[in-house]
């Protein structure tokens, strides 16, 4: 989440409009009842019920009885956690009905759609590509959630960490491999510099399972690849690997560039052998190496 005021948490609760009014006073005003809290905010009295149950079921407000019953906000930190676990809840409910149905879901469609598509398939893309931003992002921390064995990360200072953070540490607990190749800090600027310098602290504190090294010749590409064979032609089990990656471009800026994302078994499996490479003979395990 971007710095900015502390209201635009609220984005991220799914609240209407009046939710978040009411919600946000009972912040401040504390424990008061739900009369008073529709003529402070100007919720109609025949909607602040409503608004006030919402919020109490979802577990952001205490309800406290008497006559008349009063209600009063959790506390800021109660409503965090338990936005998430809300979340937790129903991402659970709906993979677990996804589930229930698969079979028949399968059984349906499946003969239908292969049969209407068994003499027009394409041939295989090597690759398709998504904006740089949000959308790279989201499919990096794809490529960590459905890693099986390995992640591999080339990377100027991995300054996007703060955004796959959740899945990196969804990776390492189911015991994924994770290396992670910097560019070396003397070719950096000051500023990148200083942002690496951050991130590795908090890999060396937080994430002592992550393995990295600092390139010290330049990266003509940047990227994530998970589980690649171990050659091209050699794929393990089967699965080919996956990457995303976009090659320098600094005359090209942020907004305007795009990555690609590639399952080609062959693509990938090269990809491997120059981060192998690399990381054999052509880095250092220390920033001040």
């Amino acid at each position: 989440m971007p710095d900015g005021d502390g209201t635009d948490l609220f984005d991220a609760l799914d609240l209407t409009e009046y939710e978040e009014t009411a919600l946000s006073n009972l912040l401040r005003l504390g424990r008061t009842t739900a009369p008073n809290l529709a003529e402070a905010t100007g919720i109609p009295k025949a909607r602040i019920y409503g608004v006030l149950d919402a919020l109490a079921d979802r577990g952001f407000v205490k309800v406290i009885p008497g006559r008349p019953k009063e209600y009063q906000s959790r506390s800021p930190a109660e409503i965090v956690d338990r936005a998430k676990e809300n979340q937790r809840q129903a991402y659970e409910s709906t993979a677990t009905e996804l589930e229930a149905g698969r079979e028949a879901f399968l059984a349906e469609f499946g003969p239908q759609f292969d049969s209407a598509t068994e003499d027009v398939r394409p041939a295989e893309e090597l690759f398709h590509v998504v904006d740089v931003g949000e959308p790279s992002e989201s499919e990096t921390r794809r490529l960590y959630h459905e890693a099986e064995r390995e992640v591999r990360v080339l990377t100027k200072s991995w300054e996007y960490l703060e955004s796959v953070e959740p899945a990196l540490r969804d990776a390492l607990d189911r015991g994924i491999a994770v290396r992670v190749l910097f560019l070396h800090p003397d070719r950096l600027s000051d500023e990148n510099r200083r942002i690496q310098a951050g991130i590795v602290d908090r890999l060396r504190e937080e994430f002592p399972g992550v393995e990295f090294r600092f390139a010290a010749g330049a990266l003509p590409w940047r990227g994530t690849l998970t589980d690649p064979p171990a050659d091209a032609g050699d794929a393990a089990g089967g699965e080919s690997g996956e990457a995303i990656f976009l090659v320098e471009e600094p005359e090209v800026p942020n907004h305007m560039r795009q990555a690609a994302i590639t399952e080609n078994e062959s693509f990938v499996a090269g990809l491997k052998r120059f981060f192998d490479l690399v990381w054999e003979h052509e880095s250092v395990d220390r920033r001040d190496d």
